[in-house]
């Protein structure tokens, strides 16, 4: 999901394109809630009490809306949000991890790496270089 797609959906407006079970309700209000402060270290229970629902509900209704259970997306969310960082900035590992919600580069490595299938430096590189940067300007 966009941010433009979660704002819309955070905001219980009926938008074009935006499903149903997005318009209102507890999961459009944890979607707000984890793309407003992605560091937040968001638990279940914290989202399902921005969302003022129980933990049961809002993770039945979210994987139902989502395809997959709040955390989870909460996980891709950061990652694709840390994939933005590396691609656009030259920010350092450490600033992007605490800017996405992890504790540590390290955390942030092992699962940008899990989740992309390529280490947070090489996927930085291999972006550049795909942007017309030569790799002698890269070290």
């Amino acid at each position: 999901m966009t941010t433009a797609a979660a704002r819309g959906a955070g905001s219980g407006g009926g938008g074009c394109g935006v499903p149903p079970s997005l318009r209102d309700g507890e999961v459009p209000r944890a979607l707000a809630v984890v793309h407003r402060c992605p560091a937040h270290p968001w638990t279940l229970e914290d989202l399902a009490r921005e969302s003022g629902t129980s933990r049961a509900t809002l993770s039945r209704r979210f994987a139902r809306a989502m395809g997959k259970p709040p955390l989870t997306y909460l996980t891709r969310w950061r990652i694709d949000l840390a994939a933005a960082y590396l691609r656009e900035g030259d920010e350092p590992l450490p600033a992007i991890a605490r800017r996405v919600g992890y504790t540590s580069p390290f955390a942030l490595s092992r699962a940008f790496t899990r989740i992309r299938g390529i280490a947070p430096s090489h996927y930085r590189a291999a972006h550049r270089v795909a942007e017309g940067v030569p790799r002698a300007c890269l070290s």
